[in-house]
């Protein structure tokens, strides 16, 4: 079988190519085998007014190509600018090799896992943001 295979949870709520599904009351799989659907798992999701750190910006334009809401050769570069952006930050070896991971994965425009790369650095984004705070 081929194709991504989707296992969401209990009233789990995906969208896929702008229509969002729920799913009932059990887990459960599906299978999407229609090549480059527009897929983003709503509790993934980060609403416009929450892309308010550098990680969440770029994480937000990533989800705009999952949702279809942007052309992936149009956040190409923009993608690409602040992935090199946040590596001038995030310096340490293991936010190094996901942001290596997250761009090899945006020039292959396999943004849902630009987009999973790119997540793994919001709780480091967290930490830093709240040591500058004290």
């Amino acid at each position: 079988m081929t194709g991504l295979v989707l296992k969401l949870g209990p009233n789990e709520r995906v969208l896929i190519n702008g229509a969002v599904i729920e799913n009932g009351d059990r887990r459960s799989r599906i299978s999407v085998m229609t090549p480059n659907a527009h897929i983003l798992r709503l509790r993934d999701a980060i609403h416009p007014e929450h892309a308010n750190t550098p990680v969440r910006r770029v994480c937000y334009i990533a989800q705009l190509v999952l949702s279809g809401d942007a052309e992936p050769a149009e956040t190409r570069m923009q993608l690409l600018r602040g992935i090199e952006q946040l590596s001038q930050v995030l310096n340490d070896a293991d936010s190094r090799t996901q942001l290596s991971l997250a761009t090899a994965a945006v020039l292959e425009n396999l943004h849902y896992q630009a987009l999973k790369h790119l997540r793994t650095l919001l709780p480091r984004e967290e930490r830093l943001f709240a040591a500058a705070q004290k």
